[in-house]
């Protein structure tokens, strides 16, 4: 049989945690950062969690 290969683009971008979730990091902290409020630009510096429809799915990508 042959072996899965994993999905490098997503494997980049998510790390399974302990628990098995899927941490990634959250997008639009990248520029035109003046037009945003403190309160989100901080929430934008912690890392979100994946849902769990979309875990299944990427799980499959990752090989996992």
């Amino acid at each position: 049989m042959p072996k899965r290969k994993t999905n490098k683009s997503a494997a980049k971008r998510f790390k399974v945690t302990a628990t098995g979730k899927l941490k990634y990091h959250k997008a639009g902290s990248g520029h035109l950062l003046a037009g945003k409020t403190r309160k989100r630009k901080r929430s934008l510096r912690a890392a979100g969690t994946l849902s769990k429809v979309e875990t299944t799915r990427v799980k499959n990508m990752l090989s996992v």
